[in-house]
């Protein structure tokens, strides 16, 4: 379906530029309130509004706070909140749809909007596509009596923080733990140190006090290193990096390396086989390391990979009914605890599993031999023109021949540029760079 304005993760952009602007999102708010109202069923006629830690949000807070009350619907002020608790609390408060103020892991001045539905998941196509079209007709304001109304929900933050300690398994302690946890200087800023604080951990914070234009500058699951350096000062024995809304997620284990998606999902895998847990397979995607796949296979678990994006790696979980998946980049979701990927969570089911198989996270990590990859972005004339370029996917085959089952070509083009990504992974670095470069050259003399 062809969209004008929803991404694959909501509508996102730079802070004043179309569509990222108040009247844009005042009318996007009224086209919302409109559809929900018409499919709200026996919901109450209420919408969530959570946003991060940028500026620019309190601006479209009110924006979309007025284009709601137009429609005849009522809002609730979450404030600073993350993603995923937006997500929760849309379900808790059996409210027709939660929205997300947020640019996720993007710098202060982008901002976006996505939602969710009643159930604290992703909005299907076909609403999606009934907001695009209810967006292009004209607006009205409902009559003076049928106005929406607007109030703050005091106590967002402690559901959360509850929630989110009720996703581990019951009398779970991190007592005598000391974690490090950076909070991006975003939406998670507030609740995410309670969390781990009232299970017991000893917690030093950092990326914690925003002023509403540091968000994710310089910390954060984007920028790691101010984890890595923390985690080695403090003596820590695990580091907790969150994104600017709280979805995405990377650790640092006690020696100071970065511990990434494909790292996560294999420790989460790896604790619920020695458990002897109903998880049957894992989900992740084209970026997966073949290590990954490899060690899961290994457990006797099946493993399958899907497009670059969360909605997709969601949609597979349903079809073969897994409850872990994820990306690479951190997006990690354990659908039997929580119905979209939430950092905080992830790190709980983290720090359960090491507890549980009573080793720190370097050690749980010792079954997974990660392969060697290289990825070069490609600029060509016509992204398009990859598909049917007979020269490039011959040698494309030819390399996958030579490397059997010990390497794989990966070759995607770039959603928003005119760039072809050209990755090759392998079980050695020689053998990365011996195919990965000539294939670079070749797709730019084919495509430029």
């Amino acid at each position: 379906m062809s969209r004008k304005y929803f991404g694959t993760d909501g509508i996102r952009g730079p802070v004043g530029e179309f569509p990222i602007t108040p009247d844009f999102v005042m009318k996007l708010g009224w086209a919302a309130g409109k559809v929900f109202l018409e499919r709200q069923g026996d919901r109450r006629p209420l919408i969530l509004i959570g946003k991060d830690t940028r500026s620019s949000g309190y601006m479209f807070e009110s924006a979309l706070e007025s284009g709601l009350i137009a429609a005849g619907v009522n809002v609730g002020l979450l404030g600073p909140m993350p993603t995923p608790a937006i997500a929760y609390l849309t379900e808790t408060f059996n409210a027709m749809a939660g929205i997300v103020i947020s640019a996720s892991h993007n710098p202060h001045y982008d901002n976006g909007i996505k939602f969710f539905s009643s159930n604290g998941q992703k909005l299907p196509d076909d609403v999606e596509m009934a907001i695009e079209a209810m967006i292009d007709q004209d607006m009205t304001v409902v009559d003076a009596a049928d106005l929406g109304h607007a109030s703050h929900v005091t106590d967002a933050g402690g559901r959360y923080v509850e929630f989110c300690k009720f996703t581990a398994p019951r009398n779970f302690s991190l007592q005598g733990m000391k974690l490090v946890v950076d909070c991006a200087h975003g939406a998670t800023y507030q609740v995410a140190p309670k969390v781990f604080k009232e299970l017991g951990a000893k917690v030093i914070s950092i990326g914690a006090s925003p002023d509403g234009r540091n968000i994710n500058e310089r910390v954060g699951s984007t920028h790691p290193e101010a984890l890595v350096e923390a985690v080695r000062e403090n003596e820590a024995d695990l580091g907790i990096a969150l994104d600017g809304d709280g979805d995405r997620l990377l650790l640092v284990d006690h020696l100071g390396r970065i511990i990434d998606g494909d790292d996560i999902l294999y420790v989460m895998a790896k604790h619920r086989h020695e458990a002897h847990d109903d998880c049957r397979g894992v989900v992740g995607t084209l970026m997966s390391n073949m290590g990954l796949e490899i060690a899961i296979r290994q457990m006797g678990m099946g493993f399958v990979r899907t497009k670059v994006g969360d909605r997709y790696v969601v949609e597979a979980m349903k079809k073969h009914n897994w409850p872990i998946g994820g990306e690479s980049s951190g997006h990690i979701i354990c659908s039997d605890v929580q119905t979209t990927g939430d950092g905080i969570v992830a790190a709980l089911q983290v720090l359960v599993a090491i507890r549980s198989l009573g080793v720190d996270l370097a050690t749980a990590l010792e079954g997974m031999h990660r392969y060697p990859q290289k990825m070069i972005n490609v600029k060509v004339a016509d992204k398009s023109a990859l598909s049917g370029c007979r020269e490039i996917w011959t040698e494309v085959q030819r390399i996958e021949e030579a490397l059997g089952d010990s390497g794989r070509v990966l070759l995607r083009p770039s959603g928003t540029e005119n760039l072809i990504r050209v990755m090759v992974e392998a079980k050695s670095d020689d053998l990365v760079e011996q195919y990965v470069n000539p294939l670079a050259e070749l797709v730019v003399k084919a495509l430029s």
